[in-house]
Formats: C-alpha cells, sequence, structure tokens
C-alpha cells in the first residue's frame, strides 16, 4: 500500500516567510518515502499528485490510499491505467459520489476493529467494507479494508500544576 499526501513543512520558510509545501509518497508497510515532488500551495498538489503517479516505474497491483481532496476522477484514471488499485475518501466535494456510496446497505455489513497502544496513546482501529473496482481481476464483491480513527481517549487535557 502506499498512501500520497501533501503536507507543509512545519518550521521552514521560503525567501517570502511561506512554509514550503510537499506531496508524498509513503510505503505503509516500511515507512519509506517512495516519492516527493514540492507544489506552490496546497491547490496545486492535485495535478502534482498525478505527476508523482506516472513517475513510478511499476504500480501493477499496488493499493494508493488518498484523502478526499484528491478524490478525483482523473486520478483514479491514472491510477487504474498503472494497473493500480484506490481506497480513496469521499466527502462533500464529490457529492454525486458521496449520495450513491450513502445508500449503500452499511448497517446490513458487520464490522470489527481492534485497539492499539502504539506510540504511547490508545487508538481504536475499525474495519469496515469496501469493494473492489470491476475489472481489477478480482470479482467485485466486498473485501475487508483497515481504517484508523482516534479513540476518545487519545485526546487529553493538558495537566494543571498548582503552583
Amino acid at each position: 500500500m502506499i498512501a500520497i499526501d501533501g503536507k507543509a513543512v512545519r518550521g521552514a520558510k521560503d525567501k517570502s516567510g511561506q512554509a514550503p509545501h510537499l506531496v508524498a509518497a509513503l510505503a505503509h508497510g516500511i515507512g519509506a518515502v517512495l516519492g516527493q515532488a514540492a507544489v506552490a500551495a496546497k491547490p496545486d498538489e492535485i495535478p502534482a499528485v498525478r505527476e508523482l503517479l506516472k513517475a513510478f516505474a511499476g504500480l501493477a497491483g499496488a493499493v494508493i490510499t488518498i484523502d478526499a481532496m484528491h478524490t478525483q476522477s482523473d486520478t483514479a484514471q491514472v491510477i487504474t491505467g498503472r494497473d493500480a488499485d484506490y481506497v480513496m475518501t469521499v466527502k462533500g466535494n464529490m457529492p454525486t459520489l458521496y449520495r450513491q456510496l450513502k445508500k449503500l446497505p452499511w448497517a446490513a455489513i458487520p464490522a470489527a476493529s481492534s485497539v492499539s497502544t502504539d506510540h504511547g496513546r490508545r487508538a481504536r482501529r475499525p474495519s469496515g467494507p469496501s469493494w473492489r473496482r470491476p475489472g481489477s481481476g478480482s470479482p467485485a464483491l466486498p473485501r475487508w479494508r483497515s481504517c484508523a480513527a482516534p479513540s476518545r481517549r487519545t485526546a487529553r487535557r493538558p495537566s494543571r500544576s498548582s503552583t
């Protein structure tokens, strides 16, 4: 799995006083950055992601995870054109797709979750259904995916000390 996302580099500034903005591809399993590209601003991420994907020699069989900003049909075409699959977050930026997905029978599919205490915090990671795209070599049947969601206990108020 490869995660693609853009971030402003915190604590760094260019000549104009702006934080540099990077788009990076990260390998989930090994935690290594596979590639990155500098962009002028957040809106420039969308075409930069497509160019980053095109730069990889082989994506066949890879699963690309992308946030809602990059849930674009052109980006999906670049990924599937490289024989890869994707997991995209769908929010209000894609209203028709969002409505179609809301109509699916999500409540009829059992979900499970696990709790981990990595990095000194407790996190609940729910697992839920997703569907393979038709033509990906697998039947369009539900498969399980895992997504991270912070538990209620991860957010803690700073302790107050009396002096």
